[in-house]
């Protein structure tokens, strides 16, 4: 049987069947209304089609969640529009287009573990580490006297991933991000 997730119980990253297709909930606010129920406020992603739209839901629908097959995957390379992961399984490639992968790419470097989301025999999403470690290729110099709570400055990572950093992050410092904020976490212990 398949499972029933109520209004309530949304998450970002939820997976539900709504209207023919497969959507992923990006970001949810639940909203209580004065007089009224609570509504549930979600930005949502079809998975088939790539399109994202804005829906307003009343607290205590029901929707069925969509379950996936989990398959161990790791990053190998890009091969033009096409990202290549080997199945920990049986070690065939398999080549994922960069619209399903959306945005982790930012975070794939080789030989990064992942876990494929597949859907009746078709992978419709990738499920990276909580934190990655990256090099930083880019950034403007610190100065003496720049201070760990000082405020920040952008950085470019390996990955071409912009994020804000420390004042005391260097080019060539490996640094720790978080997959889910795209923010820096810490400087990387050697």
């Amino acid at each position: 049987m398949a499972s029933v997730v109520e209004t309530s119980d949304f998450h970002s990253g939820m997976k539900i069947k709504w209207q023919d297709g497969i959507w992923e909930i990006l970001d949810c606010q639940h909203h209580k209304m004065g007089r009224g129920g609570a509504i549930v406020r979600t930005k949502l992603k079809n998975l088939d089609t790539g399109a994202i739209i804005e829906n307003s839901f009343r607290s205590g629908e029901r929707f069925e969640r969509v379950t996936f097959d989990d398959k161990p995957a790791q990053f190998l390379y890009q091969d033009g529009e096409n990202y290549v992961f080997m199945d920990l399984g049986n070690y065939d490639q398999i080549y994922i287009p960069k619209d399903i992968l959306g945005n982790a790419v930012s975070f794939l470097k080789d030989n990064l573990e992942v876990v494929l989301n597949m859907h009746e025999g078709r992978v419709v999403g990738v499920e990276l580490p909580k934190s990655v470690e990256l090099k930083v290729v880019d950034t403007s110099p610190g100065y003496k006297g720049d201070t760990v709570s000082g405020g920040g400055k952008p950085a470019t990572v390996e990955t071409g991933l912009v994020l804000t950093v420390p004042m005391f992050i260097e080019v060539g410092d490996v640094i720790v991000v978080d997959t889910r904020t795209g923010e820096y976490i810490e400087r990387a212990k050697s």
